[in-house]
């Protein structure tokens, strides 16, 4: 899986939701949208971003969604 390309989705998704006037309306909007678009081996590989020195990497406001919200981003084990 290419980090460096999901760091950059991610990026970018936040970049969007940034311009909200509602941060906690922004920060759900970014989880959700990882939630329902990214695939679970995607999402794992980005949420174990945030466990790394390279979590610099991310965009403040996607740090911030994935550590809020990291349990509804966790796919569940089948």
């Amino acid at each position: 899986m290419d980090t460096e390309n999901l760091i950059d989705m991610a990026n970018r998704i936040g970049d969007f939701f940034d311009s909200m006037p509602d941060r906690e309306e922004a920060l759900a909007g970014i989880a959700d949208h990882i939630r329902r678009f990214w695939e679970p081996r995607m999402r794992l590989a980005l949420l174990a971003v945030l466990d790394t020195p390279n979590n610099e990497a991310l965009c403040q406001i996607a740090r911030e969604a994935l550590a809020a919200r990291r349990a509804e981003l966790t796919p569940a084990r089948a």
